[in-house]
């Protein structure tokens, strides 16, 4: 039977887990029952669990596409800090963006993952009040993009990989953020990170909203947890602007294709990294693990490819996205159809016959 680590109080279940919630009440009670009365629940205990797990299962395999955003905004879901502190080793944060100054929504700093030395760079929301706000419930300002793209440079003086750790709902939409260039220095750091030369990984975490995830987003592989999002705008935005209602979400969730699922299929997520059953926030050391695995692996395969060889792929990726089978066929076809123009060029014409005049 797998191992559901479940340490979640019945108040921080999702809505659609009202099953799941009631067998974690019936085995905690049957816990404390045991304990005070000296009574071995034990048989009963494993058969709620057995319960349990092929509910998580039913469930899981079903997600709409609004679950889906649901389980990436648990408040439980691990953040940026979770797998900093559990994954890399020797971890030195930098500051600052030379600029402004130092926005902590983002967070950049010198690790070690595995064997590979790698720059982290990541978005933070902060686990509690005072943490949210400093972070800007994981909503960068423009000088958290300078800083970023900043100490991506760095790294790439020093030929050290870049990883980012997309989680937020979306860039900072305030005056003083606009003031200062929230759409320039986004434009900036997607120029720039295409033509990096070093291996760069994107992690999509939790939440991908928008152009804030874009922002730390190009690189040679863009991978996504299993119940994580990305997506162009947030349901609630999506419903507010067609149909003037935030409460048309989950219908606005489905037509916008952001789970990692849909992603793959059209092409534009190259790995989904799996969650332990019933999302990252029951099992945070088992993802955290996944992650790793991934990004050791990943950069063990990027670091064999020559640096223009990576470039190249780098542009062929980002130019790729969006275009359809007919596109891709006509790329393909295009050298071909070309000596084919340049042969029919090349024949001869035979002259008309002149008819001679009587």
């Amino acid at each position: 039977m797998p191992n559901v680590r479940n340490s979640l109080s019945n108040g921080d279940h999702l809505d659609f887990e009202n099953k799941v919630a009631d067998l974690d009440r019936q085995i905690n009670e049957l816990r404390k029952l045991s304990s005070v009365k000296g009574i071995d629940y034990s048989t009963e205990i494993r058969r709620l669990q057995k319960e349990q797990v092929a509910e998580l299962k039913r469930i899981y395999a079903n997600l709409t596409a609004w679950q889906t955003v649901q389980v990436a905004r648990h408040p439980k879901r691990p953040l940026l800090t979770d797998y900093i502190n559990l994954m890399v080793k020797e971890f030195s944060e930098l500051h600052g963006d030379r600029c402004f100054g130092d926005d902590r929504a983002i967070i950049t700093g010198l690790g070690q993952i595995g064997r590979e030395r790698v720059l982290i760079v990541g978005q933070n929301k902060g686990k509690n009040t005072k943490e949210k706000i400093a972070c800007n419930f994981g909503c960068p300002n423009p000088e958290g993009y300078r800083k970023a793209i900043a100490k991506m440079k760095f790294a790439q003086k020093f030929n050290i990989p870049v990883v980012t750790l997309i989680d937020t709902p979306g860039a900072y939409p305030g005056i003083g953020a606009e003031e200062r260039g929230q759409a320039q220095a986004i434009a900036v750091n997607l120029m720039e990170m295409a033509r990096l030369t070093v291996p760069i990984i994107c992690i999509v975490i939790g939440e991908g909203g928008s152009g804030g995830a874009l922002g730390i987003g190009v690189g040679d592989r863009l991978a996504m947890l299993e119940f994580a999002y990305y997506s162009v705008i947030s349901p609630e935005g999506c419903a507010a602007i067609l149909w003037r209602d935030g409460s048309q979400a989950a219908i606005a969730a489905e037509a916008l294709k952001l789970t990692s699922r849909d992603l793959y299929k059209l092409g534009l997520v190259d790995a989904v990294i799996p969650e332990p059953l019933g999302g990252a926030h029951r099992n945070i050391h088992d993802t955290v693990y996944n992650v790793e695995r991934f990004i050791v692996k990943t950069l063990a395969a990027l670091k064999r490819t020559k640096i223009d060889n990576l470039l190249e792929n780098r542009y062929k990726k980002l130019r790729s996205i969006g275009t359809t089978d007919a596109d891709k066929l006509r790329r393909k076809t295009q050298a071909g159809r070309e000596r084919i123009r340049e042969a029919l060029k090349a024949i001869p014409k035979k002259r008309k016959p002149v008819h001679a005049k009587v």
